[in-house]
């Protein structure tokens, strides 16, 4: 993403700042005074300002913390700013109105300024030192509840990752580090704080997002965070399916989906997102071609601004086991439409096992799928009502994918391609060439749903 992306010169200049300073004899955080640093208020959000203020005039302390600050540091531009303070949920609350708390696991306040939800989160705690029912873990390590509240430097080492553990205040303006973010940042690495193995089981969750800021920021991963990766894997499948959906949204609708993608096949955990995907890809040149193609696509969309939709990228994902799945069925002597219809309900739902799929986009998923059966059939004035079906558009698109990855051949996507182009008149011409040349694209047989009917003799 262009708000992240590293200017070479910015970042050197921070490098060469930070060489200035020296970690002090005693305990406690690497402070970077206002002139050692490159980040400016200018760069933070009005509403993270007045939060921020509230607070500290209320008596508090308050930063900005996690991607903000690194993603100032890395001269970019954040969309979001969370605040972390030592004043509990119940205390923030006091001051904003209308802010609510939100969340069972974590609580934390929404602070509502203007029209910006800023994110406000007490510091937390070392489990230890908390009460038994306000930390409670699963059999597997897995945090279940986590309301355990502490000081700024707990707060720090709670976190995942170094590079995410950065503090700013603008009480002296300055940057407050205990884990050796900054230095992670020069490095260009993601690095967990404490043992990884512990952390990753404590929220198997933070495996991905390892992988998605390693894609995001161009950044690797430290030898010692990234080595349990493949083995802890399997964890994965005891997070709910609806935090599943909305981490996946986070790894492949950020701008960076295709990297994601590949790192999440490095190491081995894209197979319990996308089990079915993640069988058709080994050996099936066209299905692994679809999938880069249909994230590359996303990635360059959202770089453009232009408008996506997890709809298309799930239609992508699941199409080739869908298409093979269709395959079985009509080779067992069921028609084309009812094939797919079984197919596409068999494989949505064993997705659903793995990832929640909100039906605002299941439905125009399988809307994609089913037209990719009805673009042939352009004799008449079915390619014009095709033409104003509201999942057109997508079906198209995914059309010239499946051309693109080699699944299909022949110049469907071109016709169409021309065919929008293309007045009235020319339309009409290119559909009587279809009738003419004996390729009307009326319906098989075989396509049919129901009982088989003799074509007529006429169109």
């Amino acid at each position: 993403m262009a708000a992240v992306n590293t200017d070479s010169r910015m970042l050197n200049n921070l490098i060469s700042s930070i060489k200035r300073w020296r970690k002090p004899a005693d305990k406690g955080p690497r402070v970077i005074a206002r002139n050692d640093h490159n980040i400016s208020r200018r760069d933070i959000s009005r509403a993270a300002l007045t939060v921020m203020k509230r607070l500290q005039e209320a008596g508090y302390q308050a930063y900005i913390v996690g991607g903000g600050v690194r993603d100032l540091m890395l001269s970019g531009h954040p969309k979001d700013f969370d605040i972390a303070t030592d004043a509990t949920p119940e205390q923030a609350k006091e001051l904003f109105r209308g802010a609510r708390i939100v969340g069972r696991r974590f609580r934390i306040l929404h602070a509502r300024i203007g029209r910006e939800v800023i994110e406000v989160t007490t510091f937390r705690g070392h489990h230890a030192d908390g009460e038994a029912h306000e930390a409670k873990q699963s059999e597997h390590g897995m945090l279940l509840r986590d309301n355990v509240y502490g000081d700024l430097e707990s707060d720090a080492i709670r976190r995942d990752f170094t590079v995410n553990a950065l503090y700013y205040t603008t009480n002296g303006f300055e940057i407050h580090d205990y884990t050796g973010g900054v230095e992670d940042i020069e490095k260009r690495l993601i690095r967990m704080i404490g043992s990884p193995v512990t952390r990753y089981k404590e929220d198997p969750v933070r495996m991905l997002r390892a992988v998605r800021f390693a894609a995001k920021l161009d950044f690797a991963i430290e030898s010692q965070t990234e080595a349990p990766l493949e083995e802890l894997g399997p964890l994965l499948r005891n997070i709910a399916p609806a935090r599943l959906f909305d981490e996946i949204l986070k790894l492949l609708m950020g701008g960076h989906g295709e990297r994601t993608f590949e790192l999440m096949r490095r190491y081995r955990l894209w197979q319990h997102l996308f089990p079915d995907n993640a069988a058709q890809i080994e050996g099936n040149t066209a299905a692994l071609e679809l999938s880069r193609l249909a994230l590359r696509n996303t990635d360059k969309r959202i770089h453009a601004d232009m408008r996506v939709t997890p709809a298309f990228l799930y239609a992508a994902l699941l199409w080739p086991a869908v298409n093979t799945e269709q395959q079985k069925l009509i080779a067992k002597g069921i028609p084309a439409a009812p094939a797919l219809a079984q197919a596409a309900q068999k494989i949505t739902s064993l997705q659903l096992a793995h990832t929640a799929i909100p039906k605002r986009f299941s439905i125009p998923m399988r809307e994609i799928w089913d037209l990719q059966q009805r673009l042939p059939q352009r004799g008449g004035s079915r390619a014009q009502r095709l033409m104003e079906h509201p999942r057109f558009r997508a079906a198209y698109d995914f059309l010239l994918l499946r051309e693109e990855s080699g699944e299909i051949d022949g110049n469907l996507g071109k016709w169409w391609t021309d065919f929008q182009q293309g007045d009235d008149e020319q339309r009409q011409q290119m559909v009587r060439m279809l009738q003419t040349s004996g390729g009307s694209g009326r319906r098989s047989r075989n396509s049919r749903g129901g009982r088989h009917r003799k074509p007529r003799a006429e169109q």
